[in-house]
């Protein structure tokens, strides 16, 4: 029983390895030359305009967020799912109408609370 999941185990074993290694010779190997400019903040070319420790967010930053997360989740099941549509038959498709029954109640939400305006 035990013997089944060997091989999930060494590869576990085997990408942890692989990612505590690259960081551990990366800190030892790598270049390190600190200087003003690359120590500064970097705000899309500019210098930052406004501290933004104790600042709170807009919501609209939230709405794009619950957003974005909307159809991502929506995309990331729905590809495997038309991959095995046949084999589901009925049962997966009622399934997958209800996920995007719920999905299109929360876009409707978004759009009600105005996440699609962009003052």
């Amino acid at each position: 029983m035990l013997s089944e999941y060997l091989p999930i185990l060494l590869l576990f074993v085997i990408a942890s390895a692989f990612a505590v290694g690259s960081l551990v010779v990366s800190s030892l190997v790598g270049p390190r030359a600190p200087n003003p400019t690359k120590l500064a903040a970097y705000e899309s070319g500019n210098e930052p305009l406004a501290d933004v420790k104790g600042t709170r967010f807009s919501v609209k930053f939230y709405m794009v967020a619950m957003l974005f997360l909307i159809f991502d989740i929506e995309a990331v099941f729905l590809y495997p799912w038309a991959v095995v549509l046949r084999e589901l038959g009925w049962f997966g498709l009622v399934n997958m109408t209800v996920f995007v029954l719920v999905l299109g109640v929360a876009f409707v939400y978004e759009i009600g609370r105005g996440g699609l305006e962009w003052d």
